[in-house]
């Protein structure tokens, strides 16, 4: 049997709204789609959806008591929580360079988590 339904592709900056005909995790039809990457977009998003994640994490002995960290790569939806929760706990020691990795293979993904920006050590108080 079946299923249409809307979908918002999120691939580029034109957020078409797709029509995805699907029967269970195999897509039949897309339509609505400027581009092929909407075609793609609405197979992975039916089989294996997965977001890129941006946050924070704390700093010990930092400029600021927060570094934006992200992950290397676009982790399973299912894990995002999951992921978040471990970052809470995480407190790093400043000097903290951009890209150094914070947090490598992302419960067992084989996925890292960066610092997206330099934060030095504070000097004197």
């Amino acid at each position: 049997m079946s299923v249409t339904e809307e979908m918002i592709c999120i691939t580029c900056p034109m957020g078409c709204t797709l029509e995805v005909t699907h029967a269970g995790k195999e897509v039949l039809n897309v339509e609505g789609n400027s581009c092929p990457r909407g075609v793609h977009y609405a197979q992975a998003e039916l089989t294996d959806p997965r977001r890129m994640v941006a946050t924070t994490v704390k700093v010990q002995s930092g400029l600021h008591p927060l570094v934006p960290v992200y992950t290397a790569a676009p982790i399973p939806k299912p894990l995002i929580f999951e992921l978040l929760a471990q970052l809470r706990q995480i407190e790093i020691n400043a000097p903290v360079e951009t890209k150094q990795v914070v947090l490598a293979n992302v419960l067992g993904t084989g996925i890292n988590v960066i610092a997206s920006r330099d934060m030095p050590e504070r000097v004197g108080e």
